[in-house]
């Protein structure tokens, strides 16, 4: 018999000639921006440092609980139903979403409760209960969030600011919105109740801004859920994740975990290949940097002359707050504790002045606290709940030594969480795991800590910000919370969808890449 009959030789697996476009960073935008360049024909190859996709969106496990490290909150799911029609799937086959009625729970420090939601019948009760004449600047302040959606979100968010021409014919415009205001100065001009100035103004902070200094074209987030609602995946937002993950290797493409990216090589203008921690050179047509822009300029171009984003202008920047946040599961469950709920502290304006400006770390705080097992209890034992509570803290700007401070700080917070929502809560902890600015420096590679790279003022915003095109290389790309629009899912995934729309269409690169480049093999 004919040995070779028995045993016939594997075919060599082709050649992907296709043009390699690599992509540092396996985060929402990072694996958004992935997936929508393997369905546009690059060969995709997707480095991250961590043992599963998702980044800020990551999922810690243990002790039969499940929880989401970072993004809960899931508004315009539109744009993910947009994202896999676009790569050839539908987003109801991978991922179920269920929307949050009502969106979340207030609390203020004197025990007030107010249930945010998208019912206005219900709002303005609830608001007249508090302040009557605050009814009709409710409705003056979703008429001018409207406004500034249908164009800051509507028309810009999904536009490039790398073109100065460009921001320049839109300026007239957005002044018109008046940009120049902060959110709070917004909403203080329709209500007069300090509570509900605290509760429409807060918004900013889900996503790294200070309410007193962030640009009022985050007004529009109040319309942008009235809209479309707050929405959970059941599973989780990493059951999401894992979804367009898949999107990514559908299409031919590879996602390498626990592989650091430290170099971004360079020759004249272009990216020529990245460089990672264990010497390996992965030579690219393209690079998408789904990093902190400050790192990514900082640090993984360091060697390279920068004229925009030098040290020195990197430094200067004012960066997000960063994040104090516990995760917890108890063995038995609080029933009359909502999906999600904001309790806010003795103080507003203070606390968000040691936050931002001070770079001091309080005594008090205000938290968020998420309870994805009043929605789905698959994500704890049975009887238990799965917890976390997050708390805006200042960014390593501060100095706090966070090896001695953090249990003190978790003791504090827990403590509060018995006094106000979770009575014997202190018995109750089965599973316990923190993480602090030093987990989104040294595990999450953002600058100073910060937990949403840039602040997102005026003048740190659209064309200010890192472009979705860098300004260093011709074909280096930003996706991600550090660049245009900005943090928050629907931001990362917009700016996704920008820079699919920039790089170049793979078949009309010359000899099939980007000027000869060895067609992006590993070197």
């Amino acid at each position: 018999m004919n040995v070779a009959s028995r045993f016939p030789r594997h075919k060599p697996k082709p050649v992907d000639n296709r043009p390699h476009a690599v992509v540092i960073g396996a985060g929402v935008g990072g694996l958004a921006t992935g997936a929508l360049l393997g369905a546009k024909g690059y060969r995709v190859t997707i480095i991250d440092p961590l043992d599963e996709p998702g980044g800020r969106a990551y999922a810690h496990r243990q002790d039969g609980f499940t929880f989401d490290a970072g993004p809960t909150i899931i508004t315009a799911p539109w744009l993910f139903e947009k994202l896999w029609h676009d790569c050839g799937g539908r987003l109801s086959d991978d991922v179920e979403l269920r929307p949050n009625t009502p969106f979340y729970r207030v609390r203020f420090d004197d025990g007030t409760v107010f249930d945010y939601s998208g019912d206005r019948a219900a709002m303005e009760a609830q608001i007249a209960r508090i302040e009557p004449r605050d009814v009709a600047g409710y409705r003056s302040f979703l008429d001018e969030s409207r406004r500034i959606y249908e164009v800051a979100f509507e028309q810009l968010a999904h536009k490039p600011f790398h073109s100065l021409l460009f921001t320049a014919k839109t300026l007239a415009g957005l002044v018109r919105l008046g940009g120049y205001r902060s959110v709070y100065s917004v909403v203080s001009k329709h209500f007069k109740s300090d509570k509900l100035r605290t509760l429409f103004s807060f918004h900013p902070l889900l996503i790294g801004g200070n309410p007193f200094s962030a640009t009022s074209f985050y007004c529009l987030i109040a319309h942008l859920e009235g809209k479309y609602g707050v929405h959970h995946a059941i599973g989780g937002t990493n059951v999401l994740v894992r979804g367009i993950a898949s999107l990514v290797t559908r299409n031919g493409g590879q996602i390498r975990l626990n592989e650091t990216v430290t170099e971004i090589e360079t020759e004249g203008r272009r990216a020529k290949a990245v460089r990672l921690a264990s010497g390996e050179r992965i030579a690219a047509d393209i690079v998408i940097s789904n990093a902190d822009p400050a790192t990514t300029y900082g640090k993984l171009l360091k060697q390279h002359p920068r004229k925009r984003w030098t040290d020195a202008k990197l430094q200067r920047g004012d960066y997000s707050m960063s994040l104090f946040v516990w995760y917890f599961g108890t063995n038995r469950r609080y029933d009359d504790v909502l999906h999600h709920t904001m309790l806010f502290g003795p103080r507003y304006r203070g606390l968000l002045d040691d936050i931002f400006r001070n770079h001091r770390l309080a005594d008090d705080f205000s938290l968020y606290l998420h309870r994805p097992t009043a929605s789905d209890p698959s994500l704890a034992p049975p009887g238990g709940d799965a917890f976390y509570v997050l708390s805006p803290v200042p960014n390593l700007q501060s100095g706090t030594d966070w090896n001695e401070a953090a249990e003190i700080y978790r003791r504090k917070i827990e403590k509060r969480l018995e006094q106000t929502m979770l009575p014997g809560l202190s018995k109750s902890i089965v599973s316990s795991r923190i993480a602090t600015p030093l987990d989104f420096r040294d595990r999450l590679l953002s600058w100073q800590g910060a937990a949403f790279a840039l602040e997102p003022k005026l003048f740190q915003s659209a064309w200010f910000r890192p472009h979705n095109k860098s300004e260093e290389l011709d074909n280096l790309f930003l996706c991600g919370a550090g660049t245009h629009p900005g943090a928050g899912l629907p931001g990362v995934v917009s700016s996704a969808r920008i820079v699919a729309d920039l790089v170049p269409d793979p078949a009309s690169l010359p000899g099939g890449h980007w000027e000869g480049n060895g067609r992006g093999s590993a070197q």
